[in-house]
């Protein structure tokens, strides 16, 4: 099988995903198109050398409808005959299709792709589009459908994470990314976003809240409470599946859960042949690939599953990885990762991650990846795994290793 090489890895800063973010008159096609000319400036590609855009969004109406891959190559410089293809695997999708890219190249379909997503989630609001699994009664019933920030809960209460445990990986999360700005990490990533006329509009994380304490957390409202115990009641319906918990415990809100963003991400991955012809050097091999199904109704703990699938299918183990990448949807998700594998937490999202910074839905997968590689190089390691929980209940992963 033929290695798949990662030659670069950049992103847009993230931005509020709300009228008064500094990206919100940008749409998603133009966001994309930005991150893709950035890759083919930044590498001096010829760009009829790429065999498909692969892109990942996960609310795909309206301006994020059709087949915005192929919109944005349009939108952008890259060669007419590069085509697109736009997939949609929830939290996972920019994951999605580093993952489909690489294993294309592994299998000999093509010798370069560029892969990532995108979110404009001040745009296209989350849940726009409609799911049969929440929408569908008879579909939700069956499989005991609750919002995700209901599901967190319910890994809370299982598992036994306090108010104070979410928090305080809420307040170090924070602290890391201030860190990482502070100390340029994500310098060589990191793509400003301009206008038409070439000026700014984003140079940075605009989501970030540095100054966040436990005091400041601890006034916050819990904010999934309501929906869970008074309307519509879906403590009830996750009693009905997991009647041992008697009662759920409501430690989450808008503090230790991960923010509504804008952003996109795009990485360029191609065979050693596709290298050595466009003189380019690779950074990383995509060494193992993974995906699962989980519980639809506790949903978010996929990381665990597939990380051990992953581990199993690659011949590694838990101790050979140096650096860890497990999104932030909820501060529950990273606490069960790092209780299921007693996993040391200053190997773990190094640098914050979703809570201070924020998750645009179809890119993140995408961003840690990046986010990964550049730790990795940072800190001279040579493996490291990323990883994220999917909406009704999967699991997705990619191991990288430098070169």
């Amino acid at each position: 099988m033929t290695d798949a090489y990662i030659y670069d890895a950049v992103r847009t800063p993230r931005g509020k995903g709300r009228k008064d973010g500094a990206l919100h008159e940008v749409t998603s096609a133009r966001l994309s198109a930005q991150i893709l000319n950035a890759v083919k400036a930044r590498s001096g590609l010829d760009t009829t050398e790429i065999e498909d855009v692969i892109w990942g969004n996960v609310t795909q109406v309206g301006e994020q409808g059709g087949c915005l891959a192929r919109t944005a190559v349009l939108a952008s410089e890259f060669a007419e005959s590069v085509p697109g293809l736009s997939i949609n695997r929830f939290c996972a999708s920019g994951m999605e299709a580093v993952n489909l890219a690489a294993n294309q190249v592994r299998g000999g379909a093509g010798r370069a792709y560029v892969a990532g997503g995108v979110e404009m989630m001040g745009r296209v609001a989350m849940g726009s589009d409609g799911a049969a699994i929440a929408v569908d009664p008879s579909i939700a019933m069956e499989t005991y459908f609750v919002p995700q920030g209901i599901s967190a809960d319910i890994i809370a209460t299982e598992y036994g994470f306090s108010r104070d445990d979410a928090d305080a990986l809420a307040v170090e999360s924070q602290r890391r990314a201030k860190i990482a700005w502070d100390e340029g990490r994500f310098a060589r990533s990191v793509v400003p976003v301009t206008d038409r006329n070439g000026l700014t509009i984003l140079d940075h994380d605009e989501y970030m809240r540095p100054g966040t304490d436990m005091q400041s957390l601890g006034g916050l409202k819990p904010a999934f409470k309501d929906m869970g115990e008074v309307m519509p009641g879906f403590d009830q319906v996750a009693l009905m599946k997991y009647p041992h918990l008697e009662r759920i415990a409501h430690i989450h809100h808008a503090g230790n859960s991960s923010g509504i963003v804008d952003g996109a991400a795009a990485v360029l991955i191609g065979n050693k042949a596709f290298g050595e012809a466009h003189g380019l050097t690779p950074r990383a091999r995509i060494r193992a690939t993974a995906k699962i199904g989980t519980d639809p109704t506790i949903m978010l703990t996929g990381p665990v599953p597939v990380t051990e699938k992953i581990l199993r299918e690659s011949g590694l183990s838990i101790g050979d990885i140096d650096l860890f990448e497990v999104n932030e949807a909820f501060a529950s998700v990273v606490l069960r990762f790092l209780q299921a594998f007693d996993a040391d937490p200053a190997k773990v999202n190094v640098n914050g991650g979703s809570i201070a910074m924020g998750h645009p839905l179809g890119a993140t997968g995408a961003i840690i990846i990046g986010t990964l590689l550049d730790e990795l190089e940072r800190q001279d390691k040579e493996l490291g795994l990323a990883t994220l929980c999917i909406a009704s209940g999967m699991g997705a992963a990619t191991v990288i290793e430098r070169v």
